[in-house]
């Protein structure tokens, strides 16, 4: 019984590192969007550029 228990405990602590690390890459994309938006707004097209490169890697 305690392999099981061992087992599960195992399985929630993978489940909630998913569900974190999901949580983290849905705000640094909100986040690198707003500011590409904010870019795009005042016609600043390095940090444009330099954004949109950053957002690609997050998601690769």
């Amino acid at each position: 019984m305690d392999k099981m228990k061992e087992t599960y405990e195992a399985m929630l602590g993978l489940v909630a590192e998913l569900v974190l690390d999901e949580a983290v890459l849905k705000f640094q994309t909100e986040k690198l969007n707003h500011a590409i938006d904010t870019a795009l707004a005042s016609g600043d097209e390095d940090t444009f550029y330099r954004l949109v490169k950053q957002l690609n890697e997050l998601k690769h």
